[in-house]
């Protein structure tokens, strides 16, 4: 027996490949399909079953890709209402896998069809959970996802997710391996660990959710406090993965048309394609296209172009560094972003030496913020999570989170000048590209971000710890 989890740190997600005697499943695979056939093959194992633990929001699975291309079915908990074939597990049905068994425990509370598959060793012996978005590492499933659909307020679905998890989970061994869905950074819990892997036994003794002498009113009061509006994209993403979508090989071929420089803007127009930039922030501010936004590629790409960009059909045409065509439509369809009409020839290079219009940032660094910022006088408008401006901010700055930007851009006074930062620069970049885009040029962005500006003698609040934040 062998199980690899196979990490996407852009997306903070978990995908399994599990083989024993000649088979093998896949649990939550990810839109490109190539990288999983290139193991069944290495290893000379067919695919029995593809599993998912639930129609997820956050990316769009490659489960219909695989299953076309492997002939292996597609397993879902109860009440999966696929609009493709399927197999609706029933609660308990077990599956064989070579010498291994996988048994569906359905686990409803973040979704109603939200299953955790337990892998049972050739021994008979209970071995590991890939628990989905039910249980994470040190946190569970938010239960506000699926309200509609359910046609249930998330307090309901908490109280679900908790009988789930002290029902199902928790009344396992605690030398059971715990292999969720998602880490640090996914938007699908509010606290998770970086760790990606645990044990039964040591999410009793840490996770806030599991505590035993929590009651459920206490677990539906903590589960839901501070969850955060989910981002647009969400709810298109689980359409997708419910009902199908275009493969990914013609998103990629599509994606990787060139466009050449003099039919760069006529395309844009006829298409009505937004311009996206995915160079590093660096290399943006001192020139780029006029209108296009700035995401880095280097950065959390694929969410904060699902949370800004929000609609999954906006036709879209990449600038991008030589040589990462192929990685950022990749990492765009990851989110269901498929409308890709193309790229630019020779990228943002191309374009400056033909003498078309070049747009830049005024952007400054930390020690100049210091030298010209004026207390009381100066306006900073502070973009990070309210947790990190909660922990520690400079003095009198209006915290801005760059994910609600389209709701409070609205508020900005274009004839007040003001200092625009995140934490290091690579957010803030973004802000700046979509205010310029919105004809917005009254701010200065400050590169290095709350990082640099720390270590200048600018006032700023009282450090408080993150953890501490998070709990308060």
């Amino acid at each position: 027996m062998k199980i690899e989890q196979i990490y996407t740190g852009c997306l903070a997600q978990g995908a399994y490949y599990i083989t024993s005697n000649g088979e093998a499943a896949i649990i939550d695979p990810l839109r490109e399909i190539q990288p999983y056939l290139d193991r069944l093959d290495r290893d000379q194992v067919k695919l029995k079953y593809i599993f998912e633990t639930h129609f997820h929001a956050d990316f769009v699975s490659g489960h219909i890709d695989l299953s076309k291309e492997t002939g292996a079915p597609i397993v879902y908990g109860p009440n999966a209402a696929c609009e493709f074939d399927c197999i609706s597990a029933k609660d308990g049905q077990e599956f064989k896998i070579g010498k291994i068994t996988i048994k569906a425990l359905h686990t409803p509370g973040h979704t109603m069809e939200s299953t955790t598959y337990l892998l049972i060793d050739e021994n008979g012996k209970d071995h590991a959970i890939f628990s989905g978005d039910t249980l994470f590492i040190g946190d569970v499933g938010r239960p506000d996802l699926a309200q509609k659909a359910a046609g249930m307020t998330q307090d309901q679905l908490a109280g679900i997710l908790f009988h789930s998890l002290r029902d199902k989970i928790m009344t396992l061994a605690d030398d059971v391996i715990v292999y969720p869905a998602h880490g640090a950074g996914s938007a699908c819990g509010k606290n998770m660990s970086k760790e990606t892997v645990s044990t039964i036994g040591n999410q009793k003794a840490t996770n806030y959710a599991l505590r035993a002498d929590m009651t459920e009113a206490e677990f539906i009061t903590e589960v839901t406090d501070g969850l955060l509006p989910p981002p647009a994209y969400f709810s298109m993403n689980v359409a997708m993965n419910k009902g199908g979508y275009e493969s990914f090989e013609s998103v990629l071929h599509n994606g990787m048309k060139g466009i050449a420089v003099k039919d760069f803007e006529a395309v844009a127009e006829e298409t009505g394609a937004l311009i996206l930039d995915t160079r590093k922030s660096g290399d943006f501010y001192k020139g780029f296209i006029p209108q296009s936004i700035n995401i880095g590629i280097n950065g959390d790409f694929a969410p904060w172009v699902g949370t800004l960009i929000a609609n999954v059909k906006q036709p879209i045409i990449l600038v991008t560094e030589n040589g990462l065509e192929e990685e950022t439509v990749t990492r765009l369809s990851r989110v269901g972003f498929d409308s890709i009409i193309g790229h630019l020839e020779g990228g943002f290079d191309a374009w400056e030496k033909a003498g078309f219009e070049v747009d830049t940032v005024n952007r400054i660094s930390a020690e100049q913020f210091a030298a010209e910022f004026k207390i009381e006088e100066d306006k900073v408008i502070d973009i990070r999570k309210e947790t990190e401006y909660e922990a520690e901010h400079i003095e009198d700055a209006y915290s801005k989170p760059l994910a609600y930007i389209n709701d409070w851009v609205k508020d900005i006074n274009p004839n007040e000048h003001f200092y625009l930062h995140c934490a290091g620069g690579y957010r803030s970049m973004i802000a700046a590209s979509i205010l310029q885009a919105r004809g917005f040029r009254n701010f200065t962005e400050i590169d290095g971000g709350f990082g640099a500006i720390a270590k200048t003698d600018i006032p700023k609040s009282d450090f408080v710890c993150q953890s501490k934040v998070l709990k308060a």
